[in-house]
């Protein structure tokens, strides 16, 4: 069983920065491959990026390659999504998810652990 708490999010100008963090309870945190996804007013929920446990390969959906940076420090039972060069499109609610397997996934169904979200909103 994992719990995950999102902190991180607020009001940032367009061109700005935010880091949102993931903070996740469960001795097996380090085994799961960890996901954020956001979700916008009358959208569906849509993948960000990803990070495996293994090797902690990354992958990113293409609208944030080069601008956000997913990181984890499994000591800490945390992952992280820095969010550079923030733009109003980005406006959502972010989530982190954890998934029990060594792969990458972007639908949300494969997913078991959820958090509550955290919300992000970029002013133009």
């Amino acid at each position: 069983q994992v719990q995950l708490v999102e902190s991180g999010g607020g009001l940032v100008q367009a061109g700005g920065s935010l880091r949102l963090s993931c903070a996740a309870s469960g001795r097996t945190f380090s085994r799961y491959t960890m996901g954020w996804f956001r979700q916008a007013p009358g959208k569906e929920r849509e993948f960000v990026a990803a990070i495996t446990w293994r090797d902690v390969s990354t992958y990113y959906t293409d609208s944030v390659k080069g601008r956000f940076t997913i990181s984890r420090d499994n000591a800490m039972n945390t992952v992280y999504l820095q969010m550079n060069s923030l733009k109003p499109e980005d406006t959502a609610v972010y989530y982190c998810a954890a998934a029990d397997t060594i792969f990458i996934f972007t639908t949300p169904g494969k997913y078991a652990y959820w958090g509550q979200g955290t919300q992000v909103t970029v002013s133009s």
